[in-house]
């Protein structure tokens, strides 16, 4: 069932959306889905008594054991619909924290999802459960005689939630030293980003011959796999798949969310896959370019857009998906499962990356010995020789390792440099529900 209209689109297609992220679940089978209209919501119960007694009825004749709710549910209302209904009851928050957990495979987005569900349990402690009203005494030693039984939990999850964050903040330190690593490769980065369910796995199967889940279902990936691929003109890049985006992320999952998307912050080029047989295509791609935009990506990071699943376009659609396509130079047409339109697409990626490796002369003093060696671990020198005011280095790297070069040695730095992303002024986003902490 879907709880109110969240983000203005047709209601069939978000129930669609909602049965999707159901199926993303091992174990769930769907017995059935409809939209019902809440002009306005009841603060008890969500739905009058009237349509609580009729989905009460269905319930019970079909036997279910879980109503996903595609929406806000409170603590209150959850508790008495579970009462009335003697079934358990998850809404649009519980439900995805579910998939995170089940296809989180990192470490670090273990932990995040625990974090995020601590946060969500967090705020739900608000007389939720009859056992959440009784006074517990005690001698003192956890918060004191009288302290009720919600500050003890509130208290508990906090405690758990200090603890989480300690082992995130070592994991955080051995995941940055892996991207350090990787960084000493002088290859460029090229990040799949899309809609969930918008074939990325797919495409990135397709490219590398890896085994990544690539199930039709919401989520199927969560944590960025990257992999080496050769690409025409002997250009050869570091491919990197992420987790798919989706509308009303709840705001307990930006961190763990984020987390696995730090790989597009350091991308040379994104490629933006695109679902072009879905009815909502144009509002997925907006959801993509906001949070994107949120993400703090760099504008000036090369995009290009493949608009995926054209084998499932009818006739009529299909022509006027190549029209659209034509007017834009940076577009490809294609499927990710037949392979139609992925040599023009990786042709154009080869050509830009090349264009992005740059050849430079860099003189550096005598005395820069740091930048010197930093340059050689990054692979970046081609050749190098001596001369009266210092070493004369002839460079090939990427846009990315000029501008951490510049970031680390701004007074070396060749003119012209682009600046790092990272270095940039954060943009005021107190308004922006991803910008908001995780708890």
């Amino acid at each position: 069932m879907r709880a109110g209209d969240r983000s203005g689109r047709a209601p069939k297609l978000a129930l669609e959306e909602a049965v999707s992220l159901a199926h993303a679940l091992p174990g769930l089978e769907v017995a059935g889905a409809e939209v019902v209209r809440l002009p306005k919501p009841h603060p008890g119960l969500l739905f009058g008594t009237g349509k609580v007694e009729e989905l009460r009825a269905r319930i019970e004749a079909d036997e279910v054991e879980l109503v996903l709710i595609d929406g806000t549910v409170s603590p209150v209302q959850q508790r008495n619909l579970e009462k009335e209904w003697k079934v358990k009851l998850l809404d649009r928050t519980s439900l995805i924290l579910e998939i995170f957990a089940d296809r989180a495979a990192t470490r670090e987005g273990v932990l995040q999802v625990e974090l995020a569900a601590l946060s969500y349990q967090r705020t739900r402690l608000v007389r939720a459960w009859t056992h959440l009203e009784r006074q517990r005494g005690g001698l003192g030693f956890v918060g004191g005689p009288g302290e009720t039984q919600i500050e003890a939990d509130r208290r508990a999850i906090d405690e758990q939630m200090v603890k989480l964050r300690r082992q995130l903040e070592k994991v955080v330190k051995t995941r940055e030293l892996h991207r350090a690593a990787r960084a000493k490769v002088p290859y460029p980065v090229v990040a799949l980003v899309g809609y969930t369910n918008a074939g990325k796995s797919t495409l990135f199967n397709r490219l590398t011959g890896a085994e990544v889940m690539a199930k039709d279902m919401l989520f199927a990936t969560l944590d960025p796999t990257m992999r080496a691929v050769d690409l025409p003109h002997d250009t050869r890049v570091i491919l990197s798949d992420t987790v798919g985006f989706i509308s009303d992320l709840p705001t307990q999952l930006v961190a763990a969310f984020r987390a696995t998307l730090e790989e597009v912050l350091d991308a040379d080029l994104i490629v933006h896959v695109r679902d072009i047989s879905h009815p909502e295509t144009e509002a997925q791609a907006r959801d993509v370019e906001e949070i994107l935009e949120a993400l703090g990506t760099d504008p000036a990071i090369p995009r290009l857009e493949l608009w995926n699943k054209a084998d499932l376009l009818d006739a009529e659609a299909a022509e006027t998906a190549r029209n659209l396509a034509a007017r834009r130079d940076d577009v490809y047409l294609g499927s990710a499962l037949t392979g139609q339109g992925l040599d023009a697409l990786l042709d154009r990626v080869a050509g830009e990356l090349t264009e992005t490796l740059a050849e430079v002369t860099l003189r550096l003093p005598y005395d820069a010995g740091r930048a010197r060696a930093w340059l050689h671990e990054q692979g970046a020198v081609q050749a190098e020789r001596q001369a009266e005011d210092g070493t004369r280095l002839d460079l090939r790297w990427t846009q990315r390792q000029a501008a951490r070069f510049a970031a680390a040695f701004p007074a070396l730095a060749p003119a012209g440099t682009r600046p790092p992303a990272e270095a940039k002024p954060e943009p005021d986003r107190s308004d922006d529900p991803w910008a908001k902490p995780n708890g």
